[in-house]
């Protein structure tokens, strides 16, 4: 950017690049639609009002505002490569996306996050990272990798990182963890986002003193509203899983005061999901929906995260801010009729350069041999098993008798799970059993298991279970389902165990033929077969969850012994 051009092609002393004529522009300072042209010179917008320039569109009718913002996500989770992902959400709007690698950095460390700074050089959009805060998220399972500050500092200056990833670890915050405190301080002067499902009261106000700003895990408008009070800005989640929007939206409206201290984000989303629904597009038509006025969803989605995370180039239709914007063609629909990239038409933009890999992230699975009894599950009289919550990634704890766990096995609503240590071939691994899933038969196996990334396999017997682990470690990582001894269908996600290779047109067919493979066999259709799964060894959400060293209870903080 040169200030000189800018400010010449501001008066028209010079031509401006790109004029949109006649726009219908949503200002996000102001909350007004004002109608003008718009002047792009150099990717940056340069004037409001009448204009002309060297590339002249007619916009008659149609609703400008600024490109989306996602505030919060894993790149990871969509399954393909960052170059295809870039794609997606630019089609759909979204011109900015905050990630935070911490899947990838669970298996390949410090060279995982190299890899992903490189791609995020050569992405199309305006790809910023936080660094992963909890590599591994507790000491309670292993992962590839461990990241302590001195790892993380290496990466401070980068142009790309914005701060802290979410500090999953609430509790090692608010117990003084001198390691946790650590990283805080590392990063202060940055953003630091937080993860802090359920917190409320003292232990929240604990935690806003580490320095915590954000925080996307609120599943109710109470526990948002108590965040927002603390200081800290809520960032709505509608994922692929998590599906907080509806509940949060509705008591914002009811509420009817303002929402300058929340944005959009998705979290976790599938690519099929995003290339049938989009991403903050999506959300802000749902928003709508729910009855949040248009402008104020649209600020939700551009501006207000974007001065959350001191992004002072970005979020707004106006002078000075650089030319990421949505054409729609209404403000109800939110349907996109063309999206701007620096003043760039997306579909004009040159195709992204492949990305490139370290071995390490492309030979990931290391399973030890497998022993005779390794699901075996010692009898009891009570039994803790994992209840599954339809919707959301929060489990039940639940305790039940022989005679009740017996009954769940014989109806098919209870399932054997298994976690399996896969990056060190350590021989780690714990089994337990799990309410809700649906599988009639068989077993559902992989590799992406939030968010150390072990072996997740759920089977209803032993047999199946160990055909699954052992094909995702002949495909180096993805998706299996098995049935009878043989590979029903299997999605190979060889980088790092949770990407493809491929293109979005070749993956997206193979993502939902095995989803639909896995409802066809009895799973809940209230769930995703996969998703859901992988969020089943994440010791940092509540109630009970499991890794490859046992059943752990996270209001408890401690693994359940029987």
């Amino acid at each position: 950017m040169k200030l000189e051009k800018l400010i010449r092609a501001a008066q028209e002393k010079d031509l401006p690049d790109l004029v949109l004529k006649n726009a219908k522009i949503v200002n996000v300072f102001t909350g007004e639609i004002l109608p003008g042209d718009i002047a792009v010179a150099d990717g940056y917008i340069v004037g409001i009002g009448k204009y002309h320039g060297r590339i002249e569109k007619d916009v008659s009718g149609k609703y400008v505002v600024p490109g989306f913002i996602n505030a919060h996500l894993h790149v990871e989770s969509s399954m393909v490569t960052p170059a295809v992902y870039a794609m997606e959400e630019l089609r759909h709007g979204t011109t900015t996306i905050i990630t935070d690698p911490h899947e990838i950095a669970n298996v390949g460390g410090t060279e995982a996050l190299e890899d992903i700074l490189r791609a995020a050089d050569n992405s199309p959009l305006n790809y910023y990272v936080m660094l992963p805060s909890c590599v591994p998220s507790t000491p309670f399972e292993h992962a590839g990798a461990t990241l302590h500050a001195e790892e993380l500092v290496l990466f401070h200056d980068n142009p790309h990182v914005l701060g802290l990833g979410e500090m999953m670890n609430a509790v090692g915050v608010i117990n003084n963890d001198p390691q946790v405190l650590d990283k805080l301080k590392a990063f202060h002067d940055k953003v630091l986002d937080g993860h802090a499902p359920a917190f409320t009261g003292k232990a929240l106000n604990a935690y806003a003193c580490g320095g915590i700003r954000t925080d996307h895990e609120s599943v109710t408008f109470e526990e948002a509203l108590e965040k927002i009070r603390c200081g800290i800005s809520v960032l709505v989640r509608d994922g692929s899983a998590s599906r907080n929007l509806e509940q949060i939206v509705k008591g914002l409206v009811d509420w009817g005061k303002h929402t300058s201290y929340l944005a959009f984000c998705t979290d976790d989303k599938h690519l099929a999901d995003i290339r049938r629904e989009g991403t903050i597009s999506s959300n802000i038509r749902r928003s709508i929906a729910l009855g949040l006025p248009p402008v104020k969803a649209i600020r939700m989605a551009t501006i207000n995260a974007a001065q959350i995370y001191g992004l002072k180039h970005l979020g707004a239709v106006a002078c000075g801010y650089q030319a990421d914007m949505v054409v729609l063609d209404d403000l109800v629909s939110v349907r996109i009729h063309e999206v701007y990239k620096s003043g760039i038409p997306v579909s004009e933009l040159p195709p992204c350069p492949p990305d490139h890999y370290s071995d390490k992230l492309m030979d990931s699975v290391h399973v030890a041999p497998l022993s005779e009894d390794v699901f075996a599950i010692p009898e009891q009289e009570v039994y803790d098993v994992i209840g599954l919550v339809q919707h959301q990634i929060v489990t039940e704890h639940l305790r039940l008798t022989r005679q009740e766990l017996e009954n769940g096995l014989a109806d098919g609503s209870i399932r054997k799970i298994a976690v399996i240590e896969r990056h060190h071939a350590t021989g780690f691994h714990a089994c337990a059993y799990l309410k809700g899933y649906g599988l009639r038969h068989g077993a559902v196996g992989t590799t992406v298991a939030h968010d150390s990334h072990n072996i997740i396999v759920v089977g209803d017997n032993d047999a199946d279970m160990r055909r699954a682990v052992e094909e995702l470690v002949h495909i180096k990582g993805g998706y299996t389902i098995v049935a009878d001894g043989a590979v029903v269908d299997s999605l190979p996600l060889p980088l790092g165990g949770l990407m493809s290779l491929l293109s979005a047109e070749e993956f997206i067919p193979r993502l939902e033929s095995i989803i639909q493979t896995a409802y066809d066999l009895g799973i809940d259709k209230n769930i995703d077969p996969f998703i859901t799964l992988s969020f089943t060894a994440l010791p940092v959400i509540p109630s009970i969850r499991i890794t490859d060293q046992g059943l752990f209870d996270v209001e408890q903080f401690g693994f359940l012994h029987p």
